[in-house]
């Protein structure tokens, strides 16, 4: 109960709300366990409700016609998915599939809707995540539409940096060949690219610890895809 509400209070669809009402989540919720590459929902299921990693990581993803695989997002512990379905009744519009060994914890649809009705700031809450959510994924969009893969990668890595505070590196959380899903890409694709921005003295690859050499050219080829003299 206590890990429970500890991971509740931290997402950022309930922070701010006081304790009687984030106790009230937690009454709601059940936990559940999946194992690595279990699927925990496909695309055109029911949305019956949505969920939260307590711990392990989840992929969301599409699969093409020709069984091209698109990895849409990757979410780690604390982060919501599949809230859409919460307001429009519609069924997940993606594939949900355990990255690894993964614990969720789900909110039923009908009880959490009874919430929101008695607690106007939980559906502000809940929109300002959507809304940065909708941001994300048109950014994805544009990147896969309209870049090419070094402007891709450039442009994913200078998202992340922001994303954990860092002007000068980053930190891989996921595997290149999942990262390789995000771009739109194959693995060898992606090796290249690494290998390419590194000779070029833009990045210094350690594992999974990205060194930014030339930050400003990474931004310019996110941009424009090319580094601007």
């Amino acid at each position: 109960m206590k890990k429970k509400l500890q991971i509740i209070a931290k997402t950022p669809l309930f922070s701010g709300l006081p304790e009687d009402q984030l106790n009230d989540i937690v009454k709601i919720c059940v936990e559940k366990k999946y194992e690595k590459k279990e699927m925990i929902f496909f695309e055109g299921d029911d949305g019956i409700g949505f969920f939260i990693v307590a711990s392990g990581k989840v992929k969301i993803y599409k699969v093409s016609f020709e069984g091209k695989e698109q990895i849409l997002h990757i979410f780690g512990m604390g982060e919501p998915f599949g809230e859409v379905p919460v307001f429009s009744g519609a069924p997940f519009p993606a594939n949900a599939q355990a990255i690894n060994k993964t614990t969720l914890l789900f909110f039923p649809r009908s009880e959490f809707t009874r919430l929101i009705t008695s607690n106007p700031s939980l559906a502000l809450n809940m929109l300002s995540v959507l809304s940065m959510r909708l941001r994300e994924f048109t950014v994805q969009i544009e990147n896969l539409s309209l870049k090419e893969v070094p402007a891709r990668l450039a442009s994913y890595l200078i998202h992340i940096s922001e994303e954990q505070g860092t002007l000068d590196r980053v930190i891989l959380n996921i595997a290149k060949g999942q990262l390789a899903g995000i771009l739109g890409t194959i693995p060898e694709t992606l090796s290249r690219m690494f290998a390419k921005m590194s000779t070029q003295n833009m990045i210094e690859v350690n594992g999974r610890n990205i060194i930014f050499i030339d930050r400003e050219a990474l931004v310019s080829l996110a941009d424009y895809g090319k580094i601007v003299e």
